[in-house]
């Protein structure tokens, strides 16, 4: 059982989501709602009480896969989304009200004695609200363009316990039909849940409730190929965070490649359907617009690779439909994020990096930072590597070639003799910073001399970033850390993916698998958060991350694996 106040009740391939408005407190009521429009709109279409003769009920939310389960002194009431567009409901003594969240045109209207249409034009949507058991009471008084307010009151008949109702999605013209009983939906829900945990990553006995939190969140975060999304997607959430940001999904196409290579693929692809003809990538997605003021890191090599070491579901097919847009996503970097032309791109924001409000960014942009030159470096590599797999091979040696020399370069550019720095683009100067961005290039492994490696994995061991919970963004001793500060101070998942996988490639396993274990008890016990507080594990922001708990699975996988 999930606690609903964080974790939000929806299934794999709905839009349809229960859960509380986080803006009104932990108290506050639970909504339906329609999470079509990204993170501009919270998307509410009812809020839900429990009625009883007339009156509203207090009562106790019990949430699972397959069903929500809202529980007052004098009944209780049921909720299941058995079909992506279909939430039935069912309640044994107690009503269900459906207050209207409603806007300037919003009405609804009669049609048959158990069937009412509500037209949410705020939400772009229609509903058909039918009676299976009991009746419904409505009450939409109409005045000039829109009804004053929409209460449907969903309650049993008045010589049975039991109401059963359902409410479907629909755009344009209702098709009336049957539909399956609660008990026989529920079912259904619960078997395809089941078979997302049979295929989710094996972690030690030790963090069972971690991988039932992750197998639920990931599962119940995935939307189906709608608008612009042309595959099935999975959401950064479907709290507040109702959007897929272009280095978030593939932390999540990784944790699927194993056990599901086919979504892991989808996942991967998603910006590649949308590339602009330049090369760049949208900074997030979600089925309605892409937003392309900003863009996010290009870990995509660095993914692709960990694609086909894991499943080989990535063939020579898959390599050639994606070889074209990896070079323009490359080149894209190369050619137009460079305005100094010195031969190192630079971030125009902090956005653009993945760690938004990050100290490199403290003295303004566009700053050059050595993360961004190690993703290009093994980017470059992995389409090396392509290029041979496909029979290229007068592009395979360009790609080596051109990967070995930014290593050069960046080396030259950025390492001071002690560490990593990141300077501003133009003028050169250092920008005077503790952020564990800088040692970010890790991930480059024994392709960076020992003596750097070295010097990198001392300042991860003893300069203080360790924490007992993982891995801090920000040094803690710094001036600028902030315990809830985002990028100056809490663990992150990808950050935390990144530097053991680094340190894996670098041959210090009991490292790695130290920062694992350290993460995964955190998570383990303070939730999929989007983030936590590094000093004492709490979970922070949005509470039910996708990519937190895919990397949860990941790092737990490895652990049970050594």
């Amino acid at each position: 059982m999930f606690d609903i106040r964080k974790i939000p009740f929806s299934r794999y391939g709905s839009f349809i989501t229960i859960s509380p408005n986080h803006q009104e407190g932990a108290g506050g009521p639970l909504y339906i709602r329609n999470i079509r429009n990204g993170d501009n709109d919270f998307g509410e279409v009812f809020r839900l009480d429990l009625i009883w003769q007339g009156q509203t009920l207090s009562y106790k939310p019990v949430l699972e896969p397959s069903v929500l389960r809202l529980e007052s002194s004098e009944g209780f009431a049921e909720f299941c989304i058995t079909e992506e567009r279909v939430l039935q409901i069912r309640s044994n003594r107690v009503g269900v009200r459906l207050t209207g969240i409603t806007g300037a045109y919003d009405y609804a209207v009669k049609v048959e004695e158990n069937r009412w249409e509500v037209n949410h034009s705020m939400q772009e949507m229609r509903y058909m609200l039918t009676t299976l058991k009991g009746r419904i009471v409505m009450d939409a008084p109409f005045i000039e363009q829109r009804c004053e307010k929409i209460i449907a009151d969903l309650l049993p008949a008045d010589s049975e316990e039991e109401m059963e109702c359902v409410i479907e999605e629909f755009t344009t013209v209702y098709q009336p039909r049957s539909y399956l009983s609660f008990a026989q939906g529920r079912t259904r829900v619960s078997e395809d849940f089941q078979a997302w945990y049979e295929k989710t990553l094996e972690t030690p006995e030790e963090y069972s409730q971690g991988k039932n939190l992750a197998a639920y969140i990931t599962w119940s975060c995935v939307v189906p190929p709608e608008g612009i999304l042309l595959r099935p997607a999975m959401y950064m959430s479907k709290n507040w965070m109702t959007n897929i940001w272009s280095w978030d999904h593939c932390f999540n196409a990784m944790a699927l490649a194993k056990n599901s290579p086919e979504l892991a693929w989808d996942q991967f692809m998603i910006f590649f359907d949308l590339q602009d003809t330049s090369g760049t990538l949208p900074d997030f997605v979600n089925n309605r617009f892409a937003l392309w003021n900003f863009t996010k890191p290009p870990i995509h090599g660095w993914t692709l690779r960990r694609l086909w070491e894991q499943s080989s579901y990535v063939s020579t097919e898959k390599l050639e439909e994606v070889y074209e847009p990896l070079t323009r996503w490359t080149k894209w970097w190369l050619t137009y994020q460079d305005d100094d032309q010195d031969g190192i791109p630079q971030y125009n924001h902090g956005n653009d990096s993945g760690w938004d409000n990050s100290t490199i960014f403290h003295k303004g942009t566009p700053v050059e930072s050595p993360d961004l030159s190690s993703f290009l470096v093994l980017q470059m590599e992995v389409l090396s590597e392509i290029a041979e797999k496909l029979g290229r091979e007068d592009e395979a040696g360009r790609w080596k070639q051109e990967s070995e020399e930014l290593l050069t370069r960046m080396i030259e550019h950025f390492w001071d003799g002690e560490r990593f720095t990141a300077k501003k683009s133009g003028t050169h100067e250092v920008i005077e910073s503790d952020s564990l961005v800088l040692y970010i290039p890790v991930v480059l492994g024994k392709r960076l001399p020992a003596e750097i490696l070295e010097k990198l994995l001392a300042g991860i061991k003893r300069k203080g970033f360790l924490t007992d919970y993982g891995l801090a963004t920000e040094l803690p001793s710094s001036a600028f850390y902030k315990d809830d500060g985002y990028w100056r101070g809490p663990i992150w998942a990808p950050t935390t993916m990144l530097i053991v996988d680094g340190l894996l490639s670098a041959g210090e396993r009991e490292l790695a698998l130290e920062i694992a274990r350290k993460f995964c008890e955190m998570a383990n016990t303070s939730g999929m958060a989007e983030n936590y507080n590094a000093l004492n594990g709490e979970g922070l922001r949005d509470p039910a991350f996708t990519w937190t708990s895919s990397v949860f699975l990941m790092l737990g996988h490895l652990i049970k694996s050594n």
